[in-house]
């Protein structure tokens, strides 16, 4: 006999489970309600192993996910190494708690298979471990998808290992990391994935592509697969330039800053600032989106982004990686972006030098 769970999500749709004689396959559809009806998607994990370069908020969250569908996921942790490996991952989450009590931890990248794909989800700050990390985890036909925020980390990927594929990876996901091995899932979820070219061209929908977003869909995970991965990231930044360093700089939270007008117009005016540096950039981006990321901002439940977070802790935050790069992008498509400038130089003195 088999046992099911049913798990049931406004937002993530329904998910079936199938547990039972060592047999566990996750399936999820969407139901996509319209005039014609309904649309029903469904998706089985596939054999594809994973190596996760960084288990917090992101990581953690996403690599849980996939593990707990089934797929073969292997996690890298530096301080929760012993934690995880003795009592596994726990994921708080809005759509249903779960947890892992035997997750597949490492201490050292090099105790590690190769993978079929790795996911970065580091913080850009840590890039500068990634020549040691990545080459042991990268195997002739390995795919490395980089879960960051900003601009440019692509190419730095591809020069430590240059036969890999690359990917990115922009997480639309409220999950914060609340202690050792344990997820808190508040809010969204969704991933958009892209292919990275070298020359910043759009690269389309791969079959491998695909494929990892199936694997995404499979676990419960809205996937979303964009054509232009520079362009997506791009209009990533309309919602990371605003929240992110605001929240830093006026010492709050993104619901206090829609609620008040001053800091509502701000937001929106930073957005705006981004839609002209993406433009001159070649990636123009619909002037709808700006409506759409404040109605969504509007939605969410109250948050500190992670720049917020790391300022609180005295962490590095990603100031180059979200405000430096595209700056430096957009100055040499000759063009000035006076608040975000202002607004990065506020961040760099109130600490972050980090990447």
């Amino acid at each position: 006999m088999f046992r099911f769970r049913l798990i049931v999500s406004s937002r993530a749709g329904v998910r079936l489970e199938v547990l039972s004689a060592g047999v566990r396959e996750a399936f999820r559809s969407t139901w996509l309600v319209s005039a014609g009806g309904c649309l029903i998607t469904c998706g089985a994990m596939s054999r594809r192993s994973y190596a996760i370069v960084g288990t917090g908020a992101v990581g953690g969250y996403y690599g849980a996910r996939l593990a707990h569908a089934g797929a073969d996921v292997h996690f890298l942790l530096r301080s929760d190494f012993d934690l995880v490996r003795e009592r596994g991952l726990v994921v708080e989450s809005r759509e249903g708690d779960f947890s892992l009590p035997s997750a597949q931890a490492y201490a050292d990248a090099e105790a590690m298979p190769a993978c079929d794909v790795v996911m970065v989800c580091l913080k850009a700050t840590h890039n500068h471990l990634l020549p040691d990390i990545l080459p042991p985890l990268v195997g002739e036909a390995t795919a490395v998808l980089l879960m960051q925020n900003g601009l440019g980390a692509e190419q730095e990927i591809a020069g430590i290992v240059p036969a890999a594929r690359i990917f990115g990876g922009l997480a639309f996901l409220c999950s914060n990391k609340v202690g050792p091995g344990h997820i808190r899932h508040l809010d969204y979820g969704q991933v958009q994935l892209g292919e990275h070219r070298a020359d910043g061209s759009a690269a389309g929908i791969t079959d491998l592509l695909e494929s990892i977003g199936r694997d995404f869909e499979s676990a419960g995970i809205p996937a979303d697969l964009a054509e232009d991965l520079a362009q997506a990231r791009w209009r990533k930044l309309v919602w990371n330039v605003p929240y992110n360093g605001l929240t830093v700089v006026l010492d709050t939270t993104t619901d206090r800053l829609m609620q008040a007008t001053h800091t509502r117009a701000l937001c929106e005016a930073l957005m705006w600032e981004v839609l002209v540096g993406a433009a001159a950039c070649g990636k123009p981006i619909d002037e709808s989106f700006v409506t759409e990321m404040m109605q969504r901002t509007d939605r969410m439940v109250a948050y500190k982004p992670s720049m917020k977070l790391d300022h609180e802790a005295g962490r590095p935050m990603e100031v180059e990686a979200i405000y430096g790069a595209p700056l430096r992008a957009a100055e040499a498509a000759g063009v000035e972006l006076a608040r975000i400038e202002m607004l990065y130089q506020q961040l760099k003195l109130l600490g972050g030098s980090g990447a």
